[in-house]
């Protein structure tokens, strides 16, 4: 029996030593697992935090871009505006020096225009209220 029993000892300290040297194993596994994973976690992160980087650099460089495109349009818009203004002001004053009698009545017909809309809208002002 003394032998069954010392037996039967060392079947359950190897078998326990079996069982431990399996833990071991998985929990080396489980650790190496974590670890790389949590090593391709970083690099992923440090990928998406470049890319995040790159497309916003590229973002402001083009919106830098079409501000300045905006800025030179509106220039290049003012300069045309100028220029015709100043086209219409010397055809005008051309027109008026030499018709000088139908410029004064034409700005004569355009000032009683306005006067008479001016007082339609006042006299509908007055009754609307």
């Amino acid at each position: 029996m003394k032998d069954t029993m010392s037996t039967l000892e060392k079947a359950v300290g190897d078998e326990f030593s079996n069982l431990t040297h399996t833990a071991e194993r998985a929990a080396s596994t489980a650790r190496n697992g974590i670890g790389q994973g949590l090593h391709e976690m970083s690099n992923g992160l440090e990928h998406a935090r470049s890319e995040t980087g790159n497309a916003l650099r590229q973002l402001a460089s083009e919106s830098d871009a079409l501000l300045h495109r905006g800025l030179d349009k509106v220039r290049d818009a003012s300069g045309q505006l100028r220029d015709k203004s100043l086209h219409a002001r010397d055809a005008a004053t051309t027109y008026i020096q030499h018709e000088p009698m139908k410029s004064v009545l034409m700005a004569a017909a355009v000032g009683a225009g306005l006067m008479a809309l001016v007082a339609l809208f006042s006299r509908n002002g007055h009754n609307g209220r």
